[in-house]
């Protein structure tokens, strides 16, 4: 199954879901910081929105209460957005590497941890 889009309050209500565990809607409103909350209704139908999208689910009603858990997991999503954003470059990853490295968000030791995880890539091809 594709990994449905999700827009930055469908992203933040799993985040919710991703940090807490399984919520009810009224858990997933107050996980929102009291300034910028959304209303109940909001969340409401962002939530079911995401159930229709598969990517929550209801795991069990408590009295008329409903509780969702996440059915995509956080590596997966964050991967979706990541392969977005490439798509902006044509696939290309260098532009958002110099962004990364130019705007001090990429460390030396990020690139030395890369490196090495390229490498065991690389093993893992050459002995298949």
């Amino acid at each position: 199954m594709a990994l449905p889009k999700l827009t930055k309050l469908e992203l933040e209500i799993m985040g919710a879901l991703w940090s807490r565990g399984a919520l009810s809607i009224r858990e997933i409103q107050e996980a929102f910081p009291e300034r910028r909350r959304p209303a109940y209704t909001t969340v409401q139908t962002t939530v079911y929105r995401l159930e229709g999208k598969k990517a929550v689910r209801r795991v069990k009603k408590i009295s008329n209460a409903h509780i969702f858990e996440a059915a995509v997991s956080r590596n997966a999503a964050q991967g979706r957005l990541i392969d977005e954003l490439l798509g902006f470059f044509g696939g290309r990853t260098q532009p958002v590497m110099m962004h990364f490295i130019e705007s001090g968000k990429l460390t030396l030791d990020d690139v030395q941890e890369a490196e090495k995880a390229l490498r065991r890539l690389a093993g893992k091809d050459k002995s298949q």
